[in-house]
């Protein structure tokens, strides 16, 4: 974990600059592991996260604010109570664990001024975030842990808080660090594994970074390093441990993807990645958490919608298929009339019971002998019936079942659209209205509805481009419709990934219709981002003014088609200015 004892300890630092004395003025739960407390003291007002998410458990400031659920949760309430419009007068690291202790002064019940703890533990899937009383007695927590899930430490309401259990490691802030001793003997071990077995409250980046800075290189094994090394080595922690100097930064991959971060300087990698460094520990955070934790939270809310959809998908596609074959079975729907005339010229031939006739076939070339399956049960007159109506059949199929297979198609092409909009939502809004959406349309049992909401109007994402242009994205297909057919004008520009399932999107052009290339580009920058084709780099996007956009009649919501268009070609990306 990136976010090891020196991290938290540099965290936490920079929160007592910024917090203390402060009052806690608003406490929202946007997920059931996290929360965003405002504070304000005299500097200013602070936005703080803590989260106690299995994969992304962490603490920093923050400058955005997310939907928060419309009945505040049992745990949020309850916060509301015990530390509303207290004051904070400690924020440390327990132990110099991955532990992050808030002490809140606050009136109770009785107006007796006592504090409250707000605790964070910042381990893995074993997170959490426990609000304690003044004796430690737990008043709540945002995860409940009890016997069935770990018999050493349970964390329930009205128990004792008691911290995680000490591993039998030397802490890396610990007075006794220089008294390590490394186990070198594993020679195919690397070595920083071997620092980590030893040494607590280090992260795997920082001790590759002891093992860089003892030897130059992180691709050592242990049965390759000579005494020197090894000695180089447990000299390096030593040295780090007894003067840390705070450098927080993050680590880009080539294609500018963070993939990790320290609280120290990093120089492992050399030229081959990007390392930017940043003026806080809570910048690098929240940076470096935020669009990932993001990412994964809107995966988990979309995960059976998008389950829905994939099962659908497969359903139709099947679906078509049988359609496939009945039609490819419907060309040879000819042989079977044949075969009626050829049994019926032949009705004198034909004794009862018999399997099959021999007959000359007259509609090819040269009359040759045909051999013909005949149903002993019948006499055959009714024979020539039967394939007379194999072909009745199989012409009147043709004519449905081509029906059949566009229907199919267009049920296919609306539900990987729609998959693709479900994948790039951007809050649980969206994925609710992809939801009422698929209802109206039968995919789903349709939920009461709230009259209130009846008349609510769809609101497409807004964005601004760099020349002050609005460019408007549709979240769903609905509002593609609205977006396309009723919010835009006829001059205004449309634009829609080639052959890609995605957003619609729209420059808006009010009096100026003179629209510069940078906003062009921007939009269809914004048209693929918003698209299947999201981690694709030179996609093309169509576009074309709206008065070459129409939906032909039936169609599904958000299908449409449209002439008169120019092709562009981009990698996608959000314009910097949002609306």
């Amino acid at each position: 974990m990136a976010f090891d004892t020196i991290c938290i300890k540099k965290t936490v630092e920079e929160l007592n600059a910024a917090l203390l004395n402060g009052r806690i003025d608003k406490v929202h739960q946007p997920e059931k592991d996290e929360l965003l407390i405002s504070v304000r003291t005299m500097s200013g007002a602070f936005k703080l996260v803590l989260s106690a998410s299995a994969n992304n458990a962490r603490v920093h400031f923050t400058d955005t604010s997310k939907e928060n659920p419309k009945n505040p949760p049992m745990f949020c309430m309850l916060l509301r109570k015990h530390i509303s419009s207290g004051r904070i007068v400690k924020i440390s690291q327990p132990s110099m664990e991955r532990i992050i202790e808030i002490d809140i002064e606050s009136y109770d019940e009785l107006g007796d001024l006592t504090v409250k703890h707000l605790i964070t533990e910042i381990m893995g899937r074993n997170s959490n975030i426990i609000l304690c009383d003044d004796n430690y007695r737990i008043i709540d927590s945002a995860k409940h842990i009890d016997f069935t899930v770990s018999s050493v430490r349970q964390i329930l309401p009205g128990g004792t808080y008691s911290r995680p259990p000490v591993q039998d490691k030397t802490p890396i802030l610990s007075d006794k660090i220089s008294d390590i001793s490394l186990d070198f003997s594993h020679d195919a071990e690397k070595p920083e594994k071997v620092i980590m077995a030893s040494v607590s409250g280090i992260s795997p980046i920082t001790a590759r970074e002891l093992v860089f800075t003892a030897t130059g290189s992180t691709s050592f094994v242990c049965g390759e390093f000579s005494d020197a090394q090894k000695d180089a080595l447990r000299q390096a922690v030593i040295d780090f441990a007894s003067n840390i100097t705070y450098n927080p930064c993050i680590i880009y991959d080539g294609n500018g993807k963070p993939i990790d971060f320290s609280a120290t300087a990093i120089n492992q990698y050399g030229s081959s990645y990007a390392v930017k460094y940043y003026n806080s520990m809570s910048d690098v955070v929240c940076e470096f958490y935020s669009s990932r934790d993001f990412r994964e939270r809107m995966k988990q809310k979309s995960a059976d919608l998008v389950h829905l959809l994939h099962n659908n998908i497969d359903r139709c596609a099947k679906k078509l298929e049988i359609q496939k074959k009945t039609m490819r079975d419907a060309e040879n729907k000819e042989k079977y009339k044949i075969y009626g005339d050829i049994v019926t010229a032949n009705l004198y031939r034909i004794a009862p019971g018999q399997t099959s006739l021999t007959a000359e076939n007259y509609y090819e070339d040269g009359a040759p002998m045909t051999e013909i399956e005949l149903s002993p049960r019948m006499t055959p007159a009714e024979n020539a019936q039967r394939y007379y109506k194999i072909y009745s059949k199989l012409k009147n199929a043709e004519v449905e079942v081509a029906k059949q297979i566009k229907s199919t198609t267009e049920d296919i092409e609306y539900l990987e659209s729609t998959l693709a909009l479900a994948e790039n939502s951007v809050s649980e809004a969206d994925l609710n209205a992809i939801r009422a959406e698929l209802a109206e349309q039968g995919y789903i049992k349709k939920q009461k509805k709230n009259n209130k909401n009846k008349s609510a109007q769809p609101k497409p994402m807004h964005f601004v481009s760099s020349d002050g242009f609005d460019i408007y994205v549709g979240k769903n297909n609905t509002q593609n419709d609205y977006l396309t057919l009723r919010l835009a004008n006829s001059g205004d520009i449309w634009f829609h990934t080639k052959k890609i399932h995605g957003s619609h999107t729209v420059i808006k052009l009010g009096i100026d219709k003179n629209v510069p290339e940078r906003t062009m580009r921007e939009a269809a920058e914004l048209a693929a981002y918003y698209s299947k084709a999201r981690e694709s780099s030179q996609v093309p996007v169509d576009y074309t003014q709206i008065k070459n956009v129409r939906k032909p009649n039936g169609a599904k919501p958000g299908m449409v088609i449209y002439d008169n268009y120019n092709t562009v070609y981009v990698t996608p990306k959000l314009p910097q200015k949002e609306g």
